[in-house]
This record gives structure tokens, C-alpha cells and sequence, in this order.
């Protein structure tokens, strides 16, 4: 081996090169050489009297609906577009040191590919960015979310044909037609998990006069939530507040409860996916029924969601291998392959 091969690897060795899934609900941090180091809920704890930041992560995430007054748990990101930049600079900056922790004092500065929702604006991006520079990084660019979750799937990408990836995550549900390495045509609703959540807040209030937070309403969905009017039917424990005597209160809610009380937005993700079917080039449906439709994000673990679009769209529809770490296995690919994948970054 020659000085300059030792020295590459030595180099490439010390320098943390860093991929982040930058989500609505969740934030996931690929090292490479390490994997995936980091998934932690997109969440910050902030001292309204000193606009500090208390917590970041999954310790902010256990204070929503248990801190004073003075403290409140909130997401910097919402509805797929950034809510507050100052405090997702915070948030990104505390993940990136975090992954980057056991390196040690000889870290060299690394490179970053961050996938992001794609509607947030060019102010937003550069937020973003700058914020990824300022932890030190050689920065590399961004990457919107179905095209790393479509790198992710190892989904054919570069080649002629059309490729459907449904990317549904906390914020938004994005759904894209992509071929020859370009989205042929994208479409993007603010409706996915935090819906569905809120859906079954106002189901139980308006149902049982119950008043849930969200954490409660998550767990219900992961729990016994389901798409297709034919799942099997499960119960479990809904546990909030009585609206009426203010008391604690627990009723017992089934999949069909649960169901119904999401139906409204699961049919907005259906209208999304026939409607980008639609806009797609012939040429393109016709690949896209030979190599079907690719679930992706957290939304895509809602039981029976990928039967009810093969049902709905007469595709073949199937969910990823890891749809929760889709988007950031993208930016892995991207990073260790820059010179191929590098004209998809911004």
C-alpha cells in the first residue's frame, strides 16, 4: 500500500461522513461506517421564560402534556415545512453532535447529505444548511425525501422505466413517479401520521367525550389501527380525560373505531396516489404496473394501508424492507457513492 492509499483510508477514517433523515416525527442519523446511530423523535423542550432549549429529542418528547406552564415540548418542524428554523438549528446541530460524540478530539470535518420534506422553501433550505455547516461539516447538499427513500428501496432509479414510491411520514405523504434519476411527476398533502393522530383525538372527543393527547392516540394507532375495512377487528384500553366531569375516564375502543375515525384521511392519501397516477406519462403506468407501488416512512406500518392501495389502484403494492429507515439509507447510498448520486443534491 502506498502513502497516499494509507493516508486516504487513515483520512476517511477519522472524518465522520453523516447522513440525516430530517423528519416531521423523527429525526435519523446514519455515521458512516457505523450505520444508524440515532432515531429520535423531532422534538424540542423550550423555557418560554428564557426562550432556552431544555431538551431536545426523546427526553423533550417525554415532557409533551407533563410540563409547568413555563415549559413547552413542541415539534420545529410541522406539516412537512419548518415551523420554527431557529430552534431546528438547535435541534439538528444537538443530533449531529450526538452521533458525532464518541469520535474524539481528532475528528476531522465531515461531509453531510440531509434529506428533507420536499416543499419547504428555499429560505427553509438554507436554514437547514447552514445549520449542518456550522456543526463543521464539509457540506455536501440536500436531498428531498422521495428520492433518498427511493435510493433507499433499491428501487431502479437511473433507469428507463417508472418507479412509484408513496413516502408517508409524520408531516406529509409524498408520492412520486420517478425515472432516469428525475421525479417525472410529485404531488404532496399535508395529511399523514400526525393527522391520523389528531383524527382519533377528535374521534375520542366527539365519540366519548374524552379528551387524549397525542402520544395516546399514536399508540392506539400503532396498537390496533388499521386501513381496510376488513381487518381483523382488536380492542385495547383508550385512557384520557372525562370533558364532562373532568375526571380520568377509559373506554375500550376497537380497529373498526379507530378505522372509522381515520377514514377521512386515509381516503385524501388514496385521492394523492390516484391523482399522481393519473398526471403519470402512459409509457410510465405501464411500468409502474409491472414493477408496482413502494411504501415508505411510518405511515407505511399502518396494518393493511398497502392492501387497500393495491385494492383502490389495482397495482401491486408493497411495503419496503425498512420503511422507517428508508429515506436515510438513501443518504447512506448517496454519501458513499457522491460522484454517481451527486447531481440529485441541492
Amino acid at each position: 500500500m502506498g502513502f497516499l492509499d494509507w493516508f486516504s483510508g487513515l483520512y476517511g477514517h477519522l472524518r465522520a461522513d453523516i447522513g440525516v433523515d430530517l423528519g416531521t416525527a423523527n429525526t435519523l442519523v446514519y455515521v458512516k461506517g457505523r450505520g444508524i446511530v440515532l432515531r429520535e423523535p423531532s422534538v424540542v423542550a423550550i423555557d418560554l421564560s428564557t426562550d432556552d432549549v431544555l431538551a431536545v429529542g426523546e427526553e423533550a418528547k417525554n415532557m409533551i402534556g407533563k410540563t409547568p406552564s413555563r415549559v413547552v415540548a413542541m415539534r420545529p418542524l410541522k406539516d412537512g415545512v419548518i415551523a420554527d428554523w431557529e430552534k431546528t438549528e438547535v435541534m439538528l446541530r444537538h443530533f449531529i453532535g450526538k452521533a458525532k460524540a464518541d469520535r474524539g478530539f481528532w475528528q476531522l470535518p465531515h461531509r453531510v447529505v440531509i434529506g428533507i420534506p420536499s416543499g419547504i422553501t428555499a429560505v427553509e433550505r438554507k436554514a437547514v444548511r447552514d445549520a449542518a455547516i456550522r456543526t463543521g461539516a464539509h457540506w455536501e447538499g440536500l436531498i428531498d425525501e422521495p428520492m433518498a427513500a427511493a435510493i433507499g428501496c433499491n428501487l431502479p432509479i437511473e433507469e428507463a422505466g417508472g418507479n412509484m414510491i408513496v413516502d408517508i411520514g409524520g408531516g406529509t405523504t409524498e408520492v412520486a413517479v420517478i425515472s432516469l434519476g428525475g421525479v417525472v411527476v410529485s404531488n404532496s398533502i399535508r395529511t399523514a401520521g400526525d393527522e391520523l393522530d389528531r383524527s382519533i383525538i377528535d374521534y375520542a372527543r366527539r365519540r366519548f367525550n374524552l379528551q387524549i393527547g397525542e402520544r395516546t392516540a399514536e399508540r392506539i394507532k400503532i396498537t390496533i389501527g388499521a386501513a381496510h375495512p376488513q381487518s381483523e377487528n382488536l380492542s385495547t384500553e383508550m385512557r384520557g380525560m372525562d370533558q364532562v366531569t373532568g375526571l380520568p375516564k377509559v373506554v375500550e375502543v376497537t380497529t373498526e373505531d379507530i378505522r372509522e375515525a381515520m377514514s377521512e384521511k386515509i381516503d385524501d392519501i388514496l385521492r394523492c396516489v390516484r391523482y399522481t397516477l393519473e398526471e403519470c406519462p402512459p409509457e410510465l403506468a405501464a411500468d409502474i404496473i409491472d414493477q408496482g407501488i413502494v411504501l415508505a416512512g411510518g405511515g407505511a406500518l399502518l396494518r393493511d394501508l398497502d392492501i387497500l392501495i393495491s385494492k383502490d389502484t389495482g397495482i401491486v403494492t408493497r411495503i419496503a424492507d425498512d420503511p422507517l429507515s428508508a429515506v436515510v439509507l438513501g443518504t447512506m447510498k448517496v454519501l458513499e457513492d457522491l460522484d454517481r448520486y451527486k447531481y440529485m443534491l441541492n
